[in-house]
């Protein structure tokens, strides 16, 4: 009997499959092709991650090989249907290689600074009026009488009391201390100094008496001419509207918030209102529709001028113009970018008679912001700013056709509620949008935010900004109170608002720091939910839902050690355990407390079990399971009575001996390589230092040096020919 025709059952089976399977699929791809582009700033994305993610850096010429070869493969490939893949493979390597160029841009990092007070010369870029007192930036800073332009800047915080005069261009004169931006307060915690680095930021310090000026500023750059004027506004604007009312309106104006007292500002934060002081997307929104409307209704009073004139486009081109003038005044920050990029393109499109409104514009801006500043995308402003733009177009195509679409059939009364609906669905979307990010960074969650920009955001459209622009056009003639007299009731209005809301029981609980890997997967997961238009989309959800639960799949560290030492904890039943010696850093305490999602920090005490894992003697703390102790926190105890017994060694003082059989962790440990983080099994300890974590980057400082190796390479060298004779 032959055998060359398949069953029935299994042609039948065959048959189910293509029928249910395969077409499906494939006319859900069909479906989804015009959509593929916009995948490309989610690959450029993930290749700037990439970059970053690196233990090493990379050859310079790596990234934009890749791209040549990938394009050639797009090229090549076309036929065999291989193209989309390249085109994405071309898109990852476009963003390693504009992370490469970008940090090859950046002037080296300062590898040494004086350890003592030092005269620090420089000229002031910017300054900060604070809470307390000021903080001015300088450049092309010289420290000490003899020493080496800087390459960087250095930021100080003047002296108490301090009220010399500065205006940026001044070249001031001033005794400080300066040190190195601080390392991260644990592994995979917040990185200043890579932020510090693509900053053109070198040093950080104070001022130890008040600041002489050497030279008063003279004619300058386009820079610092919008720093001065900047200064300008904020000043005028305390003195208009004291108090946080005025702080917040200097913010509002410059995007510089640091005279908000710091209570103040947790509690905007706790009510989910802290982006209405980020200077972002929905302020120069606010600010290009208001000249837009302006403008257009200013034409619209003349004859002539409808007659002869697009009035709609000069409108449009006018908004841009404000729009752009007021990201200069408030330091450019990337949302500004991205809200100014995808502007121009409306107004490109009015001007064309198209429609440019959507998730290509918002593809387009991201990529723009990629090429030009790739580090971007690994803070909170890029990622919250994107993501909440993302949603916000994906929902409100979803809604076409139901009740939430607008309508112009409606009442008034049918109007003002689908306005108090849209709002509130607006706010809900950005909300669940940005929550992932937020939890990422911050490690807290808005539960009531949307109630509080339910009742905000209308008032800060409708009222805050309006008056607000209207007191930077009468600045110039001295009015700028006029304006900022009902500013400020508005901004009083939205700080009851935060107040009350951060009030009420559990507003903003404490999360547990989400992984790298966590915060990948929401990425992902929002982005493929957002940018597909089929059921296809659907398929994010569960990508979401893991990255969303990742700080509870991952086992946080057991013990701690901050970077200095002089802080070690301890976590069990709840709680971390702290020895703290005299000098440890209160910023590092409050990172910790955060990254744990809150829990509370006791003192271990002299003698006694805090928790059941820890035994405390005066001499020394052992920690791990009733009768064997996994790791020891020597306070005082000979190492060598622990080498060999336990798996870990803890000590905030040098261990000099060799320990055999233990991971040692030690002051020295720290001095060498940061932070660091164990993780205690039964027989073993995993031991992640920070500079493990970070790799070898131009942003991560090389070992330090011991005393010795510093005075051997200080030593003068011997002269070459008689080295090349000692060696005949």
């Amino acid at each position: 009997m032959s055998t060359a025709a398949p069953p029935r059952f299994g042609r039948e089976v065959g048959a189910v499959l293509r029928r249910r399977l395969v077409l499906p699929l494939g006319a859900l791809a069909a479906a989804e092709r015009p959509r593929l582009a916009l995948w490309l700033p989610v690959a450029m994305g993930a290749g700037v991650a990439w970059y970053f993610a690196l233990a090493a850096e990379p050859p310079l010429w790596a990234g934009a090989a890749g791209f040549v070869l990938a394009l050639a493969l797009a090229v090549a490939g076309r036929a065999a249907r291989i193209g989309p893949v390249a085109i994405a493979l071309a898109a990852v390597a476009a963003g390693v290689a504009a992370a490469q160029w970008r940090t090859a841009a950046m002037p080296p990092a300062i590898r040494e600074l004086p350890f003592g007070a030092v005269v620090a010369e420089g000229t002031v870029v910017a300054m900060d009026v604070l809470a307390e007192g000021r903080r001015v930036r300088l450049a092309e800073v010289r420290l000490g009488e003899v020493g080496p332009v800087l390459t960087r800047d250095i930021r100080l915080r003047l002296a108490s009391g301090d009220a010399t005069p500065l205006a940026p261009g001044d070249r001031v004169r001033l005794r400080t201390l300066v040190r190195p931006p601080a390392p991260p307060a644990a592994p995979g915690a917040f990185d200043f100094q890579r932020v510090a680095f693509f900053g053109r930021l070198g040093a950080v310090g104070f001022a130890l008496g008040p600041a002489e000026v050497v030279r008063p500023a003279a004619a300058s750059s386009v820079a610092l001419a919008l720093a001065r004027l900047r200064q300008a506004v904020v000043a005028r604007t305390l003195a208009a509207v004291p108090g946080t009312a005025g702080a917040v309106a200097a913010a509002l104006l410059t995007g510089q918030r640091a005279a908000i007292p710091e209570h103040e500002l947790a509690r905007i934060r706790d009510s989910g209102l802290a982006h209405l002081l980020s200077v972002s997307g929905l302020h120069v929104g606010i600010v290009a529709a208001l000249g837009f409307l302006a403008v257009r209704l200013a034409l619209g009073l003349w004859p002539w001028a409808l007659l002869h004139l697009h009035v709609k486009k000069i409108a449009a081109i006018a908004g841009i113009a404000l729009g752009l003038g007021y990201m200069l005044l408030t330091g450019s920050e990337v949302p500004m970018q991205r809200a100014i990029a995808m502007a121009a393109l409306v107004a490109l499109a009015v001007v064309l008679d198209r429609s440019g409104v959507g998730l290509r514009a918002l593809a387009l801006a991201a990529c723009v912001v990629l090429l030009l500043q790739p580090e971007a995308v690994l803070g909170p402003s890029f990622q919250m700013s994107f993501a909440a733009v993302l949603a916000l177009i994906a929902a409100w195509e979803g809604v076409r056709g139901t009740w939430l679409a607008p309508r112009r059939d409606r009442t008034w009364l049918a109007r003002a509620g689908w306005g108090v609906a849209a709002l509130a669905f607006t706010s809900l979307v950005a909300s669940a949008a940005t929550a992932p990010f937020g939890a990422f960074h911050f490690q807290r969650v808005q539960v009531y935010g949307i109630a509080a920009n339910a009742l905000a955001v209308p008032v800060a459209s409708v009222w805050v900004m309006p008056w607000g622009m209207a007191a930077l056009l009468l600045m110039p003639f001295g009015l700028e109170v006029v304006a900022l007299a009902p500013m400020a009731v508005g901004i009083e209005a939205i700080l009851a608002v935060a107040r009350e809301v951060a009030s009420w029981p559990g507003a903003a609980p404490g999360l547990p720091a989400m992984p790298g890997l966590g915060l990948a997967a929401c990425a992902f997961g929002l982005c493929w939910l957002c940018l597909w238009r089929t059921r296809l989309r659907l398929a994010g959800v569960p990508v979401l839902a893991i990255g969303l639960a990742s700080p509870w799949l991952v086992r946080p560290p057991d013990i701690l050690v901050a970077p200095d030492a002089r802080l070690i904890a301890i976590r069990a039943e709840d709680a971390l355990h702290v020895q703290s010696l005299q000098g440890a850093s209160r910023f590092v305490r409050a990172i910790w407390t955060e990254r744990s999602g809150g829990l509370p920090m006791r003192p271990l005490p002299a003698r006694g079990r805090p928790a059941a894992a820890i035994d405390c003697a005066p001499d020394a703390c052992m920690i791990g399971e009733a009768g064997r102790a996994a790791a020891v926190l020597l306070r005082g105890d000979p190492p060598w009575r622990w080498c060999g017994r336990v798996a870990a060694v803890v000590s905030a003082e040098p261990v000099r001996a060799r320990c055999a059989g233990s991971v040692v962790v030690d002051r020295f440990s720290v001095w060498r390589d940061g932070a660091h983080a164990v993780w205690l099994d039964r027989d073993d300890a995993r031991v992640v230092s920070d500079r493990g974590h970070r790799g070898a980057r131009p942003w991560v400082p090389p070992p330090p040096r011991t005393r010795a190796e510093r005075e051997a390479d200080a030593l003068p060298r011997a002269p070459l020919d008689e080295e090349a004779g000692r060696f005949r």
